[in-house]
């Protein structure tokens, strides 16, 4: 586990639970004593038990609802800065070059020793925490970043194998692939609604799942959320299988010889890694039950522990070049398609305040329904709070077109489920079927229930107060302080402990820096068409890389970009095959009291 996480940093506003199963149910049993029953054993005589300590996985944790969100990561132990330099240590680098057929593996004996190729995937809102810190500018971290993974003078530098990243690819690029298909989704599920045939589109309204801690509380507590929720996986998820499976079949290395390290702003996105519907098991042909299943994602670190990887590895991040990688330093993609698709900077989705910190999930949504009705326009209203707004696509004639809604912030979520929360039905003989909020709800045709009185057709869902920027992982402002004393430019004393005010100031200088990224784009020529080409274009070239991906691995898209989810219930309270010992102690409490 990494060092930075402390009890102090899970602040969710969710406590965790009062119990976790896992810990008692992997305890071993006691082996029963072949010594003379009738024998009195003093004291000195009894042997200490040296029991195993108990051993916990995240995905244990995940199946346990004892405690949710961000209070789960103080049980990882194999996702952090550690576990990247031991593997960097114990698998040497498998070298790749070119010839006329593109990009290949130079030494073929490579594959079937240690050798590993390492990827990584990177967060806007990383390089904007990191921006935010040194003071510089998000296309500087970005190259900071890369000169650290992949440069001669980062990783590379030391280490036993001198191993660094062959790839590292901008999450944004997956994201636009993520944006289209949820248009896809949105289209489709509106149209069903319309005419009422099935679809395997999510129920309205369609809650966004890129959050993994939102997603881990509906499955632990409110099951009749998961038919609303969007089947995409997450473009950390989509990087995972797209790098594994890309270059698993181009260049013929098998995927668990594929090491890939994301760098994301939020602890929770751990929890979506050991996910096993992220594995190759949804995806690869030949792979069964009895093999290990192999992780699109083998290692999640956030802001904060790329700081204690440069650290560990004695290396100032500031001192690294802020400029891009020289020609040389770079690998071209196995597929010459896929290559332009992950190293163009994209410019579909703009980061403007309007599409908010955590992706624009929703705002993509709206822009691509309003360039369908020319004249419509957005209309915003705010909510109880900054967290919670509402939009509102209306015709040229005042017509709803389009509604939807953002909801940030656990407070703000538990009060969207409540509004989602069937009807609760009353046991009396012709009693009308009440909501939970109190309020009368209306009835189908058939009498049965209408469902949730909302009618959005999309909610953008994210678990912290203010969007993924100000994610648990990210950069603190005492840890910028500390950096500022450091390179002898203090902005405060040390150790004092900063305001609400210093706090509001330091998450707008993320902010700031996150939405700057716009005017650091470097374009190529494809890229310049692009920026100016419609939403609905920009889908199309979108849906073309996907069908040409799916094409290579010859892999269906539906297992490719789309995951499942399902309920997950404790043991904790519920009744199981009582032992010897249970039914004593249960007896005992039945009788006047105990004994």
């Amino acid at each position: 586990m990494s060092a930075i996480l402390s009890a102090d940093d899970l602040n969710d506003f969710i406590s965790p639970g009062v119990a976790c199963i896992k810990p008692v149910e992997s305890l071993p049993q006691n082996q029963p004593n072949q010594e003379n029953p009738y024998e009195v054993t003093t004291e000195d005589k009894v042997q200490p038990e040296n029991l195993p300590p108990a051993q916990i996985s995240l995905t244990d944790c995940l199946a346990c609802s004892g405690c949710v969100t961000s209070a789960e990561a103080v049980l990882i132990s194999l996702q952090s800065h550690a576990e990247v330099l031991n593997t960097l240590d114990a698998h040497p680098e498998i070298r790749l070059g070119s010839n006329e057929n593109g990009t290949v593996v130079e030494d073929s004996g490579q594959r079937a020793d240690d050798g590993r190729i390492f990827v990584a995937s990177v967060s806007p809102q990383v390089r904007a925490s990191l921006a935010a810190t040194y003071g510089i500018s998000e296309k500087e971290a970005n190259h900071i970043i890369h000169q650290f993974l992949s440069g001669p003078h980062g990783l590379r530098a030391g280490g036993k194998n001198g191993s660094g990243f062959t790839w590292v690819v901008d999450t944004n690029n997956l994201r636009e692939a993520v944006l289209a298909l949820t248009v896809d989704e949105v289209s489709e599920s509106l149209a069903s609604n319309t005419t009422g045939d099935r679809s395997t589109a999510p129920k309205r309204p369609i809650l966004s799942s890129a959050c993994p801690g939102w997603i881990c509380y509906a499955e632990k507590t409110h099951p009749f959320i998961l038919p609303h929720l969007s089947r995409l996986k997450s473009p950390q998820a989509l990087a995972g299988t797209l790098l594994k499976t890309a270059i698993s079949k181009s260049l013929g290395v098998p995927a668990s010889r594929i090491w890939h390290l994301a760098i994301m702003p939020c602890f929770d996105k751990k929890l979506e890694a050991s996910r096993e519907e992220l594995t190759d098991a949804a995806w690869n042909k030949a792979s069964s039950n009895e093999s290990t299943p192999v992780r699109d994602v083998d290692c999640v670190i956030t802001s904060r522990e790329l700081l204690s990887l440069a650290s560990s590895r004695d290396i100032s991040l500031p001192a690294l070049s802020t400029k891009s990688l020289p020609s040389s330093f770079r690998t071209p993609f196995p597929d010459p398609t896929l290559d332009a698709f992950l190293s163009t900077k994209n410019v579909l989705s703009k980061q403007t305040t309007t599409a908010g910190t955590s992706g624009g999930y929703l705002y993509s949504v709206l822009l691509s329904f309003q360039a369908r009705s020319p004249g419509s326009q957005i209309v915003t209203q705010r909510g109880r709070n900054a967290d919670v707004v509402e939009y509102t696509l209306v015709s040229p004639a005042g017509e709803s077109i389009l509604k939807a809604a953002r909801y940030y912030g656990f407070r703000n979520i538990q009060n969207l489920v409540r509004k989602l929360k069937p009807a609760r039905v009353s046991r009396l003989p012709g009693a009308k079927t009440i909501a939970q909020g109190g309020r009368r709800q209306p009835m189908s045709r058939n009498g049965a229930a209408a469902g949730p009185s909302i009618d959005y057709a999309y909610v953008e869902v994210m678990a912290c107060p203010g969007g993924c920027t100000n994610g648990g992982g990210q950069i603190r402002i005492e840890d910028a302080r500390e950096i500022s004393i450091q390179n002898g430019a203090p902005e405060a004393s040390e150790g004092s402990k900063p305001t609400p005010y210093e706090q509001r100031s330091w998450l707008a200088r993320v902010d700031e820096a996150y939405y700057s990224a716009n005017s650091d784009i470097e374009m190529d020529d494809s890229a310049g068409e692009s920026s100016t080409s419609s939403s609905v274009e920009s889908e199309d070239r979108v849906h073309q890389t996907l069908q040409h991906w799916s094409a290579i691995t010859d892999i269906p898209l539906s297992k490719l970009a789309y995951t499942t989810y399902r309920e997950v219930e404790s043991d904790v309270g519920k009744p199981s095959a009582p032992n010897d010992t249970t039914r004593v102690v249960e007896l005992a409490g039945k009788i006047g009291g105990g004994w």
